[in-house]
């Protein structure tokens, strides 16, 4: 089945510090508000926990509560859902973006690049493997949080219709990251969406929102409020992707090389 137009619910939240249970609950009740026809559910990064590097306390397996929730809600509501939490596999924790499709079937995305800023890098094992992803028609490549500072890795040689950021981005570099949106989109004619966290979490950091979602011109179709818990439906039009791109032909022109894992 392939669809002409996406309906994505974007859910902006607070996240419960270290505590899946009550994440889990609290994004079921937000989710369960949305009337609208929707094809896909955005969730934060590290969703059930916030951005935490006591990866021992809140990490699960691919067999644990939150995948067996994730798939429960697909199934339900005939949706994809989306968004990274803490994985534990082969004695290594993951910042492991999931996507589940309502039939039960999987997508894995390992975080590339760990904040070295927090020390990330010294809890969690990066991820080697870009990903691009069909659904409903659609390619899709879903990343994570700090990627979006490093445009070679989302660079689009797959022709992909639309990249997808979970972050948990807080409020001293928030212009970066609707800057960095909106480059994304811009350099490679998608459609680009960033799905932030609001509130502050268990280290006192801010968290301020700022979710949003931008054509392949770099146009916000959504002006969501920053720093308020909302779940918001962006359209996308898959013909205004051929159109633009048919006309102005940018990727064509793009540097050939490829990236080492």
């Amino acid at each position: 089945m392939t669809k002409g137009n996406l309906n994505v619910a974007i859910v902006q939240t607070k996240l419960f510090w270290e505590d899946p249970e009550s994440n889990r609950e609290n994004l079921e009740e937000k989710i369960n508000t949305v009337t609208e026809d929707i094809d896909m559910i955005v969730l934060p990064e590290m969703f059930t926990s916030g951005f935490t590097m006591n990866a021992i306390k809140v990490a699960e397996s691919m067999n644990g509560k939150t995948i067996n929730w994730l798939k429960r809600i697909a199934n339900h509501k005939n949706v994809a859902i989306i968004g990274s939490l803490v994985i534990s596999e082969n004695n290594n924790f993951y910042n492991r973006l999931v996507c589940v499709k309502p039939n039960g079937e999987l997508i894995e995305y390992d975080k590339r690049h760990t904040f070295t800023l927090a020390g990330e890098d010294k809890v969690y094992t990066a991820g080697t493997q870009k990903v691009v992803f069909d659904y409903l028609g659609w390619k899709i490549c879903p990343l994570i949080c700090y990627d979006l500072r490093f445009p070679v890795w989302a660079r689009n040689t797959e022709d992909y219709d639309l990249l997808i950021y979970v972050a948990n981005w807080p409020k001293p570099r928030i212009n970066a990251w609707d800057a960095l949106l909106k480059a994304r989109a811009i350099e490679n004619m998608c459609y680009c969406i960033g799905v932030n966290r609001v509130g502050l979490d268990g280290l006192d950091h801010e968290y301020p929102g700022h979710s949003g979602a931008y054509d392949v011109l770099g146009h916000k179709i959504e002006h969501i409020k920053p720093d308020e818990e909302i779940v918001e439906v962006v359209k996308l039009e898959k013909t205004l992707i051929a159109r633009y791109r048919n006309k102005l032909n940018f990727l064509n022109d793009r540097d050939t090389f490829s990236l080492k894992a």
